[in-house]
């Protein structure tokens, strides 16, 4: 089949990445030169300074034959004549914190190829093809699709709707064993276009292949990240804060008190100072926003995004409040700043807001490491006398009077023997529970640790806090 993806993100690049590997001829347009650059080098090192996704780069590398990326719209334009389906994977952020999704993006994206449409086979229209909404997109946004269409006189199309649900930093591995493909359709015609696409996951015996209409699929989509959302704030703001609580209240022990019950499982039972990322925050508030609009009850919704905002307010607080620490003057190590492991996405990353503290608390120096997420972060915080990246989570911690780790790179489990081997004693403050297996040595050797899901821990004997880290 033939394939347009409108849109390189992370959606659009791994989705057309897995089209190609089924065998299909793949166009992928995007108007970021520099992305599409990167994505259709093939070479996999450059493909991963732009997505970090394990086997992205593989992918690309492989089927380069099958797969090209372009910003020319004249490409676009001659692939319509024989296009099968068209995936529309454009961002579709939150405007500020109403709730309500900016679409001006799909929407120019959408009257644009609605445009070029018009034009196909000689104006004839011949050929069918399915556009695709595989961005997540307002439950009534099928409609708003048909809609330009219309206005152009476009024929010869069907509407469809087939979120992803993907795991970033696991899209690849996700894309090519899906545990489910759910496409939202009102034709049977869509549907057979929609089974030739997925032809491979259609015939599997592990995947769910789930038919529904196209409301039904944006709604699924929005209630699922609803649903992951709020369990994670359930660990945080219930869980986490109860053995915060108490002395002698392991998180752990009681995650596995919890987790061994099947009714419910251990996906996201750790605990951590928030949960970022392009998706959860986003769609629980556009959920809230629909419900509301149309005079529906969205309380437990709109808690839930309290409930995370609350966790990393609470966690910083407790520098002051646990350890009484004044950040003004001091110099900060933040560790790691993609919203988590796996992935250079800093989208909702804890790290810009405990960056965007520090500066207005006035502290001396930030130091940040990341292994993946350096330059984008560098984009929105570029260095300066106060702000300074670092090669190393070694070297982020030299002079630091407060170490706070933000992302769960698992390197950062053995940095307690560093710590321990050092004359410092800066205030530890785990935001992943990345050292909770050595909390009682750090505590026992002079190190005072604020760790979400445990009490203050404060150090078992006086430390000379004045002396700076030594590399």
């Amino acid at each position: 089949m033939n394939i347009l993806y409108i849109g390189a993100g992370f959606v659009g690049a791994c989705s057309a990445a897995v089209s190609a590997n089924s065998g299909h001829r793949t166009l992928v347009f995007d108007i970021d030169k520099n992305k599409i650059d990167r994505l259709g080098s093939g070479d996999r090192d450059t493909v991963e300074s732009c997505l970090f996704e394990d086997g992205l780069g593989d992918l690309l590398v492989r089927h380069k034959e099958l797969i090209r990326f372009t910003t020319d719209y004249k490409e676009v334009e001659e692939f319509l004549d024989t296009c099968d389906a068209v995936f529309m994977c454009l961002p579709t952020p939150e405007i500020g914190e109403t709730g309500e999704s900016d679409l001006s993006f799909y929407v120019k994206a959408a009257e644009q190829l609605a445009a070029a449409l018009g034009k196909r086979n000689n104006g004839t229209q011949e050929k069918y093809l399915v556009i695709v909404n595989k961005s997540t997109v307002p439950v009534n946004m099928v409609d708003r699709t048909q809609e330009i269409l219309d206005a152009h006189g476009v024929e010869n199309v069907g509407v469809v709707s087939n979120p992803e649900f993907l795991v970033e930093g696991k899209a690849i591995q996700g894309s090519l064993k899906p545990d489910r493909v759910v496409v939202g359709a009102y034709t049977e015609k869509d549907f057979l276009v929609m089974r030739a696409v997925y032809q491979r996951f259609y015939d599997s015996p592990s995947v769910e292949y789930i038919e529904v209409n196209p409301k039904e699929a944006a709604a699924g989509k929005l209630l699922a990240n609803f649903a992951l959302f709020n369990k994670l704030a359930l660990c945080f703001d219930v869980i986490g804060r109860t053995c915060e609580a108490f002395t002698d209240v392991q998180f752990e022990a009681v995650r596995k008190i919890l987790t061994t019950d099947p009714r419910i499982g251990n996906w996201g039972m750790y605990d951590s100072l928030y949960a970022g990322g392009s998706c959860f925050i986003k769609d629980a508030r556009s959920l809230s926003h629909q419900l509301q609009t149309i005079g529906m009850d969205a309380t437990l919704v709109s808690e839930t995004y309290l409930a995370n905002k609350r966790q990393l307010e609470t966690f910083i607080g407790r520098a002051k409040k646990d350890a009484g620490f004044d950040w003004a003057g001091k110099t900060v190590a933040i560790l790691g700043v993609a919203f988590k492991r796996d992935t250079n996405d800093i989208r909702n990353s804890p790290a810009i807001d405990v960056v965007n503290f520090c500066m207005e608390q006035g502290v001396r120096h930030i130091h940040l490491f990341d292994p993946a997420a350096k330059p984008m972060m560098q984009n929105l915080f570029p260095e300066n006398q106060q702000l300074r990246y670092v090669d190393s989570e070694v070297a982020a911690l030299v002079g630091a009077d407060v170490v706070v780790v933000a992302t769960d790179w698992p390197q950062f489990r053995g940095l307690a023997d560093v710590f321990l081997a050092g004359k410092a004693h800066p205030l530890l403050m785990d935001g992943r529970r990345m050292l909770q297996h050595r909390y009682g040595d750090l505590q026992k050797s002079g190190f005072s640790i604020i760790a979400v899901g445990s009490p203050f821990l404060k150090a078992a004997k006086a430390a000379k806090a004045s002396e700076a880290f030594e590399a």
